[in-house]
């Protein structure tokens, strides 16, 4: 991937640039190309904040979908430029994803890598806490308080022997 610079992406219009994570008390977000959770409410959520989007991600995180998610287009970051795969829209860049992803709104997905390279362009990050510390191979920090503010929070308790875990939005302080 190119390190792209923060005044090239910057000058792209992109009003709604989202990182969407899903990250547990100890910074896990993934282990073994899975996330080491099964929550319904968040993948439900997943769905709805995602739908309608252009999804940014890396060729691990494509590679680790159940197939294509349907109504939204899968803009792969990757290294290899001879790489492909049937529905995704390699790139090799953030400002070549930004440029071809052409939309108002872009939703990015993952993994860990992906999330800090997109973190100084992004508007906004929806984030479930998940309330575990499960074993884990990828992790990610939280964000850091004095970039980000929190504007909304949902928690929900735990569940039918699921975790308890919270909604949370944030956005870039001025």
């Amino acid at each position: 991937m190119s390190a792209d610079s923060l005044p090239e992406i910057m000058a792209q219009r992109v009003p709604q640039l989202v990182l969407v994570i899903a990250r547990a008390a100890n910074g896990a977000i993934g282990r073994d190309g899975t996330l080491p959770w099964h929550l319904p409410a968040d993948l439900r959520r997943f769905k709805a904040l995602t739908a309608g989007a252009p999804m940014v991600m890396g060729r691990r995180t494509f590679d680790s979908l159940p197939g294509l998610l349907p109504g939204r287009r899968h803009i792969v970051l990757t290294r290899d430029p001879r790489w492909t795969a049937d529905g995704a829209e390699p790139v090799a860049g953030v400002a070549e994803a930004i440029a071809h992803a052409a939309s108002d709104r872009l939703s990015v997905i993952g993994g860990a890598e992906i999330h800090a390279l997109f973190e100084a362009c992004a508007t906004r990050i929806e984030m479930t806490h998940v309330d575990l510390a499960p074993a884990a191979d990828t992790f990610i920090p939280l964000p850091d308080p004095d970039l980000w503010h929190i504007v909304a929070r949902t928690d929900h308790p735990p569940e039918s022997g699921r975790p308890g875990y919270g909604f949370v939005t944030y956005e870039r302080r001025p």
